[in-house]
């Protein structure tokens, strides 16, 4: 029984030890967040801004307007920019940091990241009260500007904010994708581009854009090169291919149902094109756009945030002059199986707010974070590219009209195709959709980019794209992206969520190792126990 004791008192004076072990982890871990009653505004905050640019100076500068023109506003709040050039890299910086409880107070970002950043506890604060609340709130009665009513934000777009029962972003801009179109060369074929854009059509004019002369030269541009066709988010084409076609994809659980015959049977065709030389990728062969600029493409798919590089009249053509071919470039909603229902998926950065140990500090994040969608950043914002304001405030405000009223006085702001890329969103915006959005849904997404870039791959390597071929594609397409573990359950927050903490680790290490020694110590004191028993 004394043995026993002692044991205990060792065991209990070893998780004494171990416990600090679990301190570091802990600190990290923040209150769920309450809106405080106030907003302090005798206090000074500091708050990060990471946000996403194209190498664009124009945007640059109106980042850095927003943040001066909203200071002087707010003078007690400092806001520094960090710039990325991609949303990947975003994605995996927030990812590292959550880990370290150094996240970004306010970051553009996608709902598919959104939901993965969810996994840690009350990372992302959850906007729904804040958009209410009368006095900070949505056109609050204390904000010091012009902030829109959340009836002002496009509806569909402020919908793809909502996941999991709760609104965790605000859009920032809105984007869809748009078909590029060659009409010279089109119409030097023989054909004449349709009201409606069909896959069929796209697929039989990239096909007789194939065809050479006896030096092997191509006959619609004179030219050793031509892609007819090319497509730059090979992850958009697999998904608005599947919803036109009300194929499988996942559910907003997180099941997934992408490896199904539909799929196979678009892979079927793409691989056909793909084999021909009439189809190609961005990842495969480089910007749409550069070919299409050089009498080289003739259907180039892209986002109409994009538009500003395309055509020979564009602002920002990435190619030397010597190469620039003179075209008519027309612009389209992208290709359908069925016209008359078009779907066109909806896409574009939104912002998020991170939740802090300081309530205050969060109120602060969330503020500038409104001021993000008032209609001198978005009005600003979307004349840089081809994207849309997200709040009908913006979109119906004299300036925004007269902005869009004016297209084609310049190849600038007003460039003609930049500004039809607008139109040709807020026309479609009742037929655009988005793809359900759970923890994993980022990886399913750039799965149904991967097979579509294999098939092409494989064909142009000669490879024999069979039942075998397709067998294996789906499942290492599965195992890469972890999809086996999301399938039949990968709702928010069920995907594996990695390895567990260095401090945890060491803690139940610790555990283990003082179980080890108090067995030890107990089997010592018995042998100990008999020997002495054995001397007398």
């Amino acid at each position: 029984m004394k043995n026993i004791r002692r044991a205990f008192a060792l065991f209990l004076a070893l998780l004494t030890l171990c416990l600090p072990l679990t301190g570091c982890h802990g600190s990290r871990e923040t209150e769920a967040f309450i809106i405080p009653e106030e907003f302090d505004m005798s206090r000074q905050y500091e708050i990060s801004f990471w946000a996403k640019n194209d190498t664009n100076i124009t945007q640059v500068d109106i980042y850095n307007k927003t943040i001066e023109d909203f200071q002087k506003l707010y003078p007690n709040i400092t806001v520094n920019l960090r710039l990325y050039t991609d949303y990947g890299k975003i994605y995996n910086d927030v990812i590292t940091n959550i880990s370290t409880g150094t996240t970004p107070n306010v970051c553009i970002t996608y709902p598919d990241h959104i939901a993965t950043y969810l996994t840690g506890e009350n990372t992302v604060v959850p906007l729904d009260s804040l958009m209410k609340n009368k006095k900070y709130g949505l056109d609050g009665s204390e904000i010091l500007f012009d902030s829109p009513a959340q009836d002002e934000i496009v509806p569909q777009f402020l919908k793809e904010c909502s996941f999991d029962g709760h609104y965790y972003a605000l859009p920032y801009m809105r984007s869809t994708e748009a078909c590029y179109i060659n009409k010279t060369y089109v119409e030097k074929l023989g054909y004449t581009i349709p009201e409606k854009l069909t896959w069929d059509f796209v697929w039989e004019v990239a096909e007789a854009a194939t065809a050479k002369d006896a030096e092997g030269n191509y006959l619609v541009n004179g030219q050793k090169v031509m892609i007819p066709f090319i497509y730059k988010s090979t992850d958009n084409m697999m998904i608005q291919m599947l919803k036109q076609q009300e194929a499988g994809y996942s559910t907003k659980a997180g099941d997934i149902l992408i490896f199904n015959d539909t799929t196979r049977a678009l892979l079927e065709n793409i691989a056909v094109h793909a084999g021909t030389g009439a189809f190609s990728t961005f990842k495969i062969s480089s910007y749409p756009a550069n070919f299409l600029n050089a009498g080289q493409c003739i259907f180039a798919i892209d986002s109409t945030a994009g538009a500003t590089w395309m055509g020979c009249e564009a602002p920002n053509i990435d190619i030397s002059a010597d190469k620039l071919v003179q075209f008519e470039t027309v612009i389209m909603p992208i290709p359908q199986f069925d016209t008359e229902n078009p779907q066109m998926i909806s896409q574009g950065p939104s912002v998020c707010v991170f939740n802090k140990e300081d309530p205050q500090e969060v109120m602060a994040s969330w503020i500038f974070t409104q001021y993000l969608i008032t209609n001198e950043v978005q009005i600003a914002y979307s004349q840089t590219e081809g994207y849309v304001p997200v709040t009908t405030k913006a979109q119906e405000s004299a300036e925004y009209v007269d902005y869009i009223s004016r297209i084609g006085e310049d190849n600038d702001l007003y460039y003609d195709i930049k500004i039809q890329a607008s139109k040709l969103l807020m026309d479609n915006t009742d037929k655009t959709f988005v793809t359900p959005v759970f923890n994993g849904s980022a990886s399913l997404r750039d799965a149904a980019g991967h097979m579509i870039e294999s098939v092409t791959k494989s064909m142009r390597r000669k490879e024999n794209v069979d039942d075998a071929y397709f067998e294996k594609l789906y499942a290492d397409t599965e195992s890469l992206y972890r999809l086996d573990q999301l399938s039949g359950g990968g709702g928010m927050g069920k995907e594996e969520l990695g390895p567990l903490p260095a401090t945890a680790v060491a803690l139940l290490s610790a555990l283990a190792a003082a179980w080890v020694l108090i067995i030890i110590y107990f089997v010592a004191g018995v042998i100990k126990k008999k020997k002495d028993q054995g001397r007398v």
